[in-house]
């Protein structure tokens, strides 16, 4: 789950299986009741009707959650995560940092880097639209060194700069779910 829609609709179809849900949240579901096979095969069929995935893959569980804290982070998030984000990320998920990494890359074909990276343009983006932040402070809400920083790695990834992006007419922006695959960064 990428977004509080999504919550909303796992919440719906777990009441209409008369389910009782302790957490829903991004990415993790606890229920009240132990389902056998036929419920949980139900419920599958339920949630793909609706573009979900029930996972069960303890590591594609554990990508998810990766995800899900980026996502959380960078787009959910009111202000950025002042400590290193590596550390973060270990500290939430309870993994060594470098099996979190290395699993990601594995799976995804991408770095958490890259994927961090890719949703930070598209949010810095989205920062751009609204037009109530200029640069400077959208550098600062990011937690970019510098603006200088943030012009670098947008360009990389965008092929324009801000205030080129700025001034298009037609700002493409990506969905959350299609963010941070395989891109390249120098």
């Amino acid at each position: 789950m990428v977004s509080n829609r999504c919550k909303m609709v796992v919440k719906s179809e777990l009441k209409k299986m008369g389910l009782h849900f302790i957490v829903v949240d991004l990415g993790e579901v606890e229920i009240m009741e132990n389902l056998p096979d036929s419920r949980i095969q139900e419920l599958k069929i339920m949630l793909a009707e609706s573009g979900l995935e029930l996972m069960d893959d303890k590591r594609a569980v554990l990508i998810e959650k990766i995800k899900n804290v980026i996502i959380e982070m960078v787009h959910y998030s009111e202000e950025m995560i002042k400590i290193n984000f590596s550390d973060y990320l270990s500290e939430k998920l309870n993994h060594n940092y470098t099996y979190l990494a290395n699993l990601f890359s594995e799976v995804q074909g991408t770095t958490i880097e890259q994927f961090i990276i890719s949703h930070k343009i598209e949010r810095i983006k989205e920062l751009i639209i609204y037009g109530e932040l200029n640069i400077t402070e959208i550098a600062w809400k990011m937690n970019y060194s510098s603006v200088a920083h943030l012009s670098s790695q947008f360009k990389k990834v965008t092929g324009l700069s801000p205030s080129h992006f700025k001034q298009l007419k037609d700002k493409r922006r990506s969905p959350i779910e299609e963010i941070g695959y395989p891109i390249s960064i120098n």
